[in-house]
């Protein structure tokens, strides 16, 4: 009995074909260069900002073009948290004005959690009852309601503030708060948007189970519309921040000065240096800097919501 051996033919593997690159079309070209001189422009004030922050104030004046920080100091950021004493301040050309910067960020942080979590609160209630519940007049309830939209909000200034003043709530954090802390007719309508595109069929399968309105809407709704909830609330929190017009109109001490109506304080203006605008730059930039960030860690998550209860 003879072995025979095997013969394999020797494999040869076939050349990799490189894919061609295609040259980019002229129209995308431009788009590309279109949307980095978007991203340019908009960039460009939070850097002039910076270099503001970073400069000597008296040295601003004599060179005002200059694209790098003149006399790079930290002064600034110094003054805005009130590191710095009055003689230190005008020394360096600053308006020599002490920003309470901790107080008026806990009033910043108080109001803004205030108006967050109550309005979240009382508008997902109102979204559940007109998107869920039926009664008698509900759409043209809603229609009324969202007519609010239209209304601008300087016309809610005054009879707000004669509100504000009978409550005895004028210079009060409460009597910031108070005119947005219930509802608005956007929180509203967002969050309508979402309950209606919920199946049905979740709340039948509850009140099978014995729950009435009231627990469906803890313990099922509100549970389901957690995304869009925390996307209102990112929303509802930057506005409420962000806000100076109303906490000035309010505000006259500093138990009740919010951070962005603190920032006037370095616009007190002195025989010497005039403005202080590399304080006011460093502290509008430690102002907002919160905000960018909450803004940037739940950006991709707003626009999902944002596509997905169809807001346009």
């Amino acid at each position: 009995m003879t072995d025979t051996a095997a013969v394999t033919a020797p494999t040869t593997q076939a050349p990799r074909v490189r894919p061609l690159r295609r040259r980019p079309s002229p129209g995308r070209i431009v788009a590309w260069a279109a949307m980095a001189a978007m991203v340019l422009v908009t960039l460009l004030p939070f850097y002039w900002i910076l270099r503001t922050a970073l400069s000597a104030n008296a040295a601003l004046a004599a060179h005002p073009g200059d694209p790098l920080p003149v006399d790079l100091t930290t002064g600034g950021f110094e003054r805005a948290l009130g590191l710095q004493s009055t003689e230190e301040a005008i020394a360096q050309g600053g308006a020599g004005g002490g920003l309470r910067f901790w107080r008026y960020l806990i009033n910043s942080v108080v109001v803004s959690t205030l108006i967050t979590v109550c309005q979240i609160f009382f508008s997902a209630m109102a979204a559940y009852a007109f998107a869920r519940l039926r009664w008698r007049g509900r759409e043209k309830m809603f229609g009324l309601f969202l007519a609010g939209l239209m209304v601008p909000t300087i016309f809610t200034l005054l009879p707000n503030f004669v509100l504000i003043k009978q409550l005895g709530l004028v210079d009060s954090l409460l009597g910031i708060s108070l005119p947005t802390m219930f509802m608005t007719p956007f929180a509203v309508f967002f969050l309508r948007q979402f309950f209606m595109n919920v199946p049905r069929e979740v709340e039948e399968a509850a009140l099978l189970d014995g729950a009435g309105k009231i627990r469906i809407f803890f313990r099922v709704m509100l549970p389901m519309a957690s995304t869009p909830v925390l996307t209102l609330g990112v929303l509802t929190y930057i506005t409420s921040w962000n806000d100076y017009f109303w906490p000035l109109m309010v505000s006259y001490s500093h138990s009740s000065r919010v951070l962005t109506v603190a920032l006037a304080i370095f616009r007190a203006q002195t025989p010497q240096t005039g403005y202080d605008w590399s304080g006011l730059m460093a502290a509008t930039l430690i102002a907002a800097l919160p905000m960018l960030v909450l803004f940037g860690i739940f950006a991709r998550r707003i626009v999902s919501t944002i596509s997905f209860t169809g807001i346009k």
